[in-house]
């Protein structure tokens, strides 16, 4: 089984407005191509990546059908909709629609999320899972999580990711709510959830943590089969470089999967099977 990497960036800051980053960020604060993540999957021994949209605008898409073009070892590519505005939604998949894409999102914040469940946004959400795509999300409060929980028991058939595990509050080394939500999340049999930190936690912390215990927690609820290891680079920069990132997640997840073929799903298999990788 390839390993895959399910979850990173490109981008180029004169390109686009990135408005989730600000002055606590300056260390990612420039461009990163694929010329720069190269090196870095060879030497931890990742096969191949899913490329994610980081900005809500039609010309990220422009971008990552460039980038996957460009880099051979983007193996499937999340790209943006304006997902609260289905009419919209559907045009912009029918303007950019590119063989690499396996997924869309765009960026929730804490917003809330009411919109999911409105009729003519289940039936778009019915539509992308007609289509083979795949959603990501990553819900952070309860009405959140309840909305993609709704959202989920209305489209049985569309594949839910869950990215950065639901944003643990490792900063304060705090359980609950977080522990009850993902629970509830693991109810919903077509979700998965990646091994990765997002920016509002690597903001938080000082540096690098200790994630052993959020991803037991994560192995519990979810099991191999819907655990996916992810970088999140380069935002992981923030704390560590790629190789001491990759290798902390990783290590995690083999200190709570011992068989052979438990490690091979979350390395790469829940990742294929989520999004549609041959």
């Amino acid at each position: 089984m390839p390993v895959i990497d399910a979850h990173h960036h490109f981008w180029r800051v004169a390109a686009q407005n990135q408005p989730w980053r600000d002055d606590r960020h300056g260390a990612i604060a420039r461009d990163y191509s694929p010329a720069d993540l190269q090196a870095e999957l060879a030497a931890v021994g990742v096969d191949g990546t899913v490329l994610i949209q980081s900005v809500d605008e039609p010309a990220e898409n422009d971008r990552l059908a460039g980038y996957a073009l460009e880099a051979p070892f983007v193996h499937a590519v999340v790209g943006w909709l304006p997902l609260s505005d289905p009419p919209a939604a559907r045009a912009e998949l029918a303007r950019s629609r590119s063989p690499y894409l396996r997924g869309v999102r765009c960026l929730v914040g804490r917003d809330p999320l009411d919109w999911l469940t409105k009729p003519d946004s289940v039936e778009l959400f019915r539509e992308l899972a007609e289509a083979g795509l795949s959603w990501d999300v990553v819900p952070v409060t309860a009405a959140q999580t309840a909305a993609v929980t709704e959202l989920a028991h209305a489209v049985p058939e569309l594949r839910i990711v869950v990215d950065h595990l639901g944003r643990p509050p490792i900063e304060s080394g705090g359980w609950e709510p977080w522990a009850g939500q993902m629970r509830q999340l693991s109810e919903c049999p077509q979700l998965a959830v990646k091994v990765s930190l997002g920016i509002d936690l690597l903001t938080a912390l000082p540096q690098w943590p200790e994630v052993h215990r959020y991803v037991r927690w994560a192995a519990e609820c979810f099991g191999a089969e819907r655990l996916m290891l992810a970088s999140n680079w380069p935002v992981v920069l923030l704390r560590a470089d790629y190789q001491q990132a990759w290798g902390s997640l990783r290590a995690a997840v083999e200190r709570v999967f011992d068989d052979p073929n438990d490690l091979a799903a979350v390395l790469g298999g829940t990742a294929a099977r989520f999004y549609r990788i041959k």
